[in-house]
């Protein structure tokens, strides 16, 4: 047996140790290795205070000006080391803390940034996972009895990603459920279209889908009378709709516009569309082949007063009215 003398020169007798293993050592390092970036832990907290217990890639990407690639590459080392799981949903992948790992990250960012994970403790009881989980299931039941062409799995799918893709940007979380069931019905609708047996459809799409695109497709509801069905959406879409062109929405709809809330663009409703009109905000959508695409230059109503959204109002009305009457036409000389 090695006797170890102290500096004093004293006898050191050793003592039996409980280090960490050399095998356990190297996991270890390497997770705290992948931990030591500041965007990965940013990431990291983003996905550990989202109330929804999953963040969408979408919205990591927006934690800093990097390209989607870099976003990519800095989850893909989180996943090596086993910090996070993923699952595809749609065209968005979804990320959330592995479940035997959620304690050591919670302890780790409570302990160097309190702030990160506090929105978890007071997340409201809306979006806690056994009662989203279940409401949702509900939901995706009864949606997909209205559907047996669709695998009720295929179902399930479109209701969690509507759920979570209206709870980025809901202040109001009571009313998440009921928009979900309006926004999937009208996905569901979009994915089953039959484009042989039914009218022209179009699709406005704007950035923030709280001005222009919505009154492009009230009037068109109004002025086509069922001839032609409109959408609209946004690819960064509000919370709200704009307050002057809610009250513009409600004179052309009447109590019809109280139901209309800023929805995300889905590669459904591109693919269910006509026609698909940008409003002028520089957005690109994909391209689909047999849809036509347009922009019309219009102004922004969040930019604008009363009379100027009224004047955005005429000048959308002119517009709709003579791409209606030209899809009508086109319609009617295809069925004769």
């Amino acid at each position: 047996m090695n006797v170890t003398l102290t500096d004093a020169g004293e006898a050191c007798s050793p003592v039996a140790t409980h280090a960490i293993g050399q095998e356990a050592a190297g996991a270890v390092a390497a997770t705290l290795k992948a931990l030591s970036d500041p965007l990965r832990l940013r990431m990291l907290s983003a996905i550990a205070s989202d109330p929804r217990g999953e963040s969408c890639v979408c919205d990591l990407a927006e934690l800093a000006d990097v390209s989607q690639p870099t976003v990519s590459h800095h989850l893909k080392v989180l996943k090596d080391v086993d910090v996070l799981t993923s699952e595809r949903r749609g065209t968005w992948v979804w990320y959330r803390i592995t479940p035997n790992r959620r304690g050591a990250v919670t302890a780790l960012l409570e302990s160097f940034a309190p702030a990160t994970v506090a929105p978890v403790a007071d997340a409201p009881a809306e979006n806690a996972r056994p009662d989203f989980d279940i409401r949702i299931t509900h939901l995706a039941d009864e949606l997909a009895a209205e559907v047996p062409g669709l695998r009720p799995e295929t179902v399930l799918s479109i209701v969690r990603e509507s759920y979570t893709s209206l709870a980025r940007t809901a202040k109001v979380t009571g009313a998440l459920v009921p928009l979900t069931e309006r926004f999937a019905r009208q996905r569901l609708a979009d994915l089953t279209r039959d484009r042989d047996g039914s009218v022209p459809q179009v699709l406005f799409v704007c950035v923030a889908n709280a001005g222009r695109s919505q009154l492009a497709a009230a009037l068109v509801n109004q002025i086509a009378g069922g001839r032609v069905v409109a959408r609209s959406a946004g690819s960064r879409p509000a919370d709200v709709i704009h307050p002057r062109v809610r009250s513009i929405l409600a004179e052309i709809e009447g109590d019809v516009a109280a139901e209309r809330f800023p929805k995300p663009l889905t590669d459904d409703a591109l693919r269910a569309a006509d026609v698909v009109i940008t409003m002028g905000c520089g957005d690109v959508c994909p391209v689909i082949p047999g849809v036509r695409y347009d922009d019309w230059a219009v102004g922004d109503p969040a930019l604008a007063s009363r009379a100027g959204v009224e004047a955005i109002r005429d000048d959308l009305a002119a517009r709709v009215r003579a791409l209606v009457d030209e899809l009508i036409r086109t319609a009617e000389q295809e069925q004769s």
